[in-house]
C-alpha cells in the first residue's frame, strides 16, 4: 500500500468509495463535483491510499492561508481499523504544516459516533463552536 497524491487515473475508484463510504451525502459533494473543483487548487491536498492499484482510502485537506481542514475521510468498510485512516489523516497534517497551517479544522456528523472517536484518539477536541452553512447554488 503507498500514500500519494490524486491523479486524474484515480476517479473511478475515489467515486465507488465515496459511494460506499458517504452514501447519504448531497449531490454537490459528489466526486464527480468535488474532485475536479479541488484538482483546480492545491491539488496536492487530495490524498488517496493505493494498494494493488486500487484507491482504497482517499482524504481531502484546505488551506485557506490561516486554517486547515480536512474534508471526506473515507475508508473502505473492508480495510478499517487497520490504520491506514490514521496515517491519511497524519500525511494530511504534515502537508498542512509545510504550508504554514497551525490550526487545523474538521466537521464531522453529530450521529457519526465512530468518525468522533477516531479523531479524538488523533488529538482532535469538539470546540464550542455550532457549525453553519448556506447554498449559494441550488443543487440540481
Amino acid at each position: 500500500m503507498k500514500i500519494c497524491t490524486y491523479e486524474e487515473k484515480h476517479f473511478k475508484d475515489v467515486e465507488a468509495l465515496w459511494e460506499e463510504v458517504f452514501p447519504d451525502d448531497p449531490p454537490w459533494n459528489a466526486a464527480s463535483i468535488a474532485l475536479p473543483e479541488k484538482s483546480n487548487q492545491q491539488p496536492e491536498l487530495i490524498i488517496v491510499a493505493v494498494d494493488d492499484d486500487h484507491v482504497i482510502r482517499s482524504i481531502i485537506a484546505g488551506y485557506d492561508g490561516h486554517r486547515g481542514w480536512l474534508y471526506a475521510l473515507a475508508v473502505l468498510n473492508v480495510h478499517r481499523k487497520k490504520g491506514v485512516g490514521t496515517k491519511l489523516v497524519k500525511e494530511a497534517e504534515q502537508r498542512l504544516k509545510k504550508l504554514g497551517c497551525q490550526k487545523i479544522n474538521l466537521q464531522v456528523r453529530s450521529a457519526n459516533e465512530g468518525g468522533i472517536s477516531f479523531y479524538a484518539r488523533l488529538g482532535f477536541a469538539v470546540e464550542d463552536r455550532v457549525s453553519m452553512g448556506k447554498q449559494t447554488i441550488s443543487p440540481s
